[in-house]
């Protein structure tokens, strides 16, 4: 099923939830748990890659977290 998420309100969304049972709401957590954290580790895992391009380009340098914090404090 590939629904346009727009398309679909957000209260019906939750009353559709109400209407499972307790155990597929459960599941449906779970399933979403999991989904929310692979969608970070990507995230991550993006943000990791453009770090060690931008190091690899010269863009920025290793620094302690001292030095981090003076420059944030600055």
């Amino acid at each position: 099923m590939n629904f346009n998420m727009t398309s679909i309100p957000y209260g019906n969304i939750l009353e559709a939830i109400d209407s499972l049972s307790l155990e597929d709401q459960q599941s449906l957590i779970e399933t979403l748990h999991r989904r929310l954290t692979e969608q970070g580790r990507k995230a991550l895992a993006v943000d990791i890659a453009k770090a060690r391009q931008e190091f690899a380009e010269g863009q920025c340098r290793p620094a302690t977290a001292e030095e981090l914090m003076q420059e944030l404090l600055l």
